[in-house]
Order: structure tokens, then sequence, then C-alpha cells
């Protein structure tokens, strides 16, 4: 006797993307028997059924409302339109009850914020799309976010990062439910990997701005921007920003959210990434042109930051041309 499926059930609203919508349907509404993975029970639903427009121009028929939500065990919230704007009243509650009865709980991309608005993302470990952790965090100062992971499985509550992160976290849980094998089958009828290496952090192409209001700050950071390769110390930059090293200090966390070690080696990881695509620079010269004393402390940094060899990142973003002479 097979093993009872769950109900998976997945929120749809209007001006949804169609690519978001079709990430959980191509995972688990899909036939994959041929695969030898079982028919799951799956249903699209929405606050209003009915023909909802898309932000694609072409709309899509949904055919059930929220009472779906009632008898699923996997809840997936695809997205969310403007994460300015919170969940409904009514949808938040349908949420927290499907949750208080132990249903499973899926914010992909933007979709984290509607489960913040129901109050589901309290003391977890959480992300979203890079663009609006800052704004995630800001909202729901009780959850811990992350802006440098792909997905984060916090037990009754998943979320992952923008867009096609989403794919990965959708893996994640197919393999949870159906084991690695059938994962691994479906992951490779997709052309994708199983598992990819690194997080979301790799993808960030500008590091957070300084805030308004601190230009000796901001100066001082284009100052050492272009001296990476040089040893450079916080007595040294407080004193290019006309400041004591306490009060440097404790406005460069103000200003950028880091400190200033922290700062320095997400700058040199940056332009290290640049040199790695656009040149053909052994590691360790890279090591010493961006200011880290050796190739293995590159490397530990790359690890750190960004999940992934800096082999495998000139690997993975080396453009067609520049690669093996082409």
């Amino acid at each position: 006797m097979s093993p009872i499926q769950p109900r998976v059930a997945v929120l749809a609203f209007p001006g949804i993307s169609l690519f978001h919508l079709s990430v959980p349907d191509l995972l688990f509404g899909e036939d994959w028997s041929r695969l030898g993975l079982p028919r799951l029970h799956y249903q699209v639903c929405a606050e209003q059924p009915g023909l909802l427009p898309t932000a694609n121009g072409l709309p899509v028929q949904v055919a059930h409302d929220l009472a779906v939500l009632a008898e699923a065990d996997l809840i997936i919230i695809p997205s969310w339109g403007d994460p300015a704007i919170p969940a409904s009243p009514v949808l938040v509650d349908a949420l927290q009850q499907a949750a208080q009865r132990g249903a499973r709980m899926v914010g992909l991309c933007l979709g984290a914020f509607v489960l913040g608005d129901a109050g589901l993302l309290d003391g977890r470990d959480v992300t979203t799309h890079w663009g609006w952790c800052a704004q995630l965090a800001g909202r729901f100062p009780q959850a811990r976010v992350h802006a440098d992971v792909l997905y984060l499985d916090d037990g009754a509550v998943m979320t992952s990062a923008g867009t096609v992160a989403a794919i990965d976290g959708c893996l994640h849980l197919l393999r949870q439910q159906q084991g690695v094998q059938a994962a691994n089958r479906v992951a490779r009828r997709l052309v994708m990997p199983p598992q990819r290496q690194g997080g979301q952090a790799q993808y960030i192409e500008q590091p957070v701005p300084v805030r308004a209001g601190d230009e000796r700050i901001a100066a001082t950071l284009d100052w050492a921007r272009e001296r990476l390769d040089h040893p450079l110390e916080v007595d040294q930059l407080a004193a290019r920003a006309l400041m004591s090293r306490r009060t440097f200090q404790r406005r460069f966390v103000d200003a950028t959210g880091q400190t200033v070690q922290q700062w320095l080696a997400q700058e040199r990881v940056r332009v290290a990434c640049q040199l790695l695509e656009g040149g053909d620079w052994p590691v360790e010269r890279v090591a010493q042109a961006v200011g880290f004393a050796t190739a293995l402390s590159l490397r530990q940094h790359f690890q750190r930051h960004l999940g992934i060899t800096p082999a495998a990142w000139r690997k993975l973003y080396r453009p067609v041309s520049l690669r093996d002479g082409g």
C-alpha cells in the first residue's frame, strides 16, 4: 500500500509572475510518474478565485478559494506583488489556522513577507530576495534574516531567495518528501544540479550603499576602494575621515551595517570576483592585487562570503569568449 501523499496548496494573487507560479507547479504539480514519483494532490487557490491577471499579461484561471488551505499539508506562497502591502486579514487568519494545525509553510522570494504578516517568521532563520532582505528584517525584527543563502529550512517554515532560487528550495522540499534519488532524477530532467554551490551573496552586484548624511564615511570608503592592495588599518581610515578611532568605528557600523574588517573583506572579495571573471591571473596574483596576504586567505574568504572557491567562481562566471583562449 502506497503512503499517503501530502496535499500541496499554492497561493495565487492578482499580478503574480507566471514564472513564480510555475516553479511549485513544475516541482509538485507536474506528473513525474514516468520518473517513478507519485502524483501529488496539488491545488492552486486565491482569495477570489476566477480569472486572475498576471504580471506577464496572460491571465490564469484559478478554481479554488482559501478553503483549500484548511486541508493542505504544504502551503506555498510563491511570491508577493508588493512587500509594502501587507497580506489581508482573511489570508493571515487562514495561514495562522493552517500553521496551528501543523501545516508546513513555504515563502518563496517575496512570499516570506506574507508569512511574516501572519506572524510565522518570529524567532526563525529566514531569507528572501537579497534586494529586500533589509526591508524584511526591518519589518519583522523578531526574525533572523540571512541575505547570503539560496533557501533556509527552519522546520515548520521554509523560505527561499529570489526567482530561480525558488527551484532550489522546492527541490529541497521534494528531496525531503520523496528521497534523494527521486529529487535527483527530477533535477536531472530539469537540467540543473540537485544542489547548487554557494548562495545568493554571489549574485549581489554592489554592496549595500552608505546611508545619506555620511559623506565623510563615503569619501573614506571610496579612498579605501582605490587602495585595497595596501594594508588598511582602522586608525588610518579614521584619520582619513577626520574622526577618532572610536567615533569612526561607531559611525562606520551605523553607515554600512558592518565593521571595518567585514567591509574590507567584502570589498576585496568583490574586486577579486571581477579579476577572476575578466583575466587570466592565477589565484595567487589575484589575492595580492586585492590585499589578501595569500591565496589561501582569498580562498577562505571566498568560502565564507560566497560559499564557493575562486576557481569555481571563474568557471561559472568567466565569459565564454575568454574561456580556453576562445
